[in-house]
């Protein structure tokens, strides 16, 4: 089973920024990193009558949407067909990070910043998370690690051992 870790958190909470920045240091150190992120208005984009949509409705069982750089993969999936999806699609990957999917079966990472909402708590003890990476002095339950934003190898440090707890 290839390791997928969640890295959850409020909106605007720096959840894309530490992924952006840890990647590339996974991929130094060796690891072949694929990402996942949670997409829920994405059905809002893919509008009806779209050329994709109408061949997912001739009956196609995928839609590759190909551009002069990137490419999108669509297709009709039921709400929790994820991990297996993730297995399938991330063949050759030692290491898929996803975006989101804070209720996913993962171990999560919970990035956390209070903002303008002043009154935002993190979401750790409403949802099982192992780290809650903050430079905000929050009140965490028994046993989950608080980690700085900035301490790098602290971070990389915990994601490497919950690759290796789940290889």
């Amino acid at each position: 089973m290839i390791p997928v870790i969640a890295i959850i958190g409020h909106q605007d909470s720096g959840k894309t920024r530490l992924l952006v920045e840890v990647i590339p240091l996974l991929v130094e150190r060796g690891y072949r990193v694929g990402t996942v992120k949670h997409a829920p208005h994405l059905e809002d984009v893919e509008r009806p009558d779209s050329d994709s949509d109408q061949h997912l409705a001739a009956g196609a069982s995928r839609v590759l949407l190909r551009g002069e750089r990137v490419s999108s993969l669509t297709w009709e999936h039921e709400a929790d067909d994820l991990p297996a999806d993730l297995e399938r699609l991330f063949t050759g990957c030692d290491v898929v990070l996803v975006e989101g999917f804070k209720h996913g079966p993962w171990p999560k990472i919970e990035v956390f910043r209070r903002g303008r909402e002043l009154r935002r708590e993190p979401l750790a003890g409403e949802i099982d998370v192992v780290a809650v990476v903050t430079s905000d002095h929050v009140a965490l339950p028994d046993g989950v690690l608080a980690i700085s934003p900035r301490d790098r190898e602290a971070i990389l440090r915990l994601l490497e051992e919950l690759i290796a707890a789940a290889g």
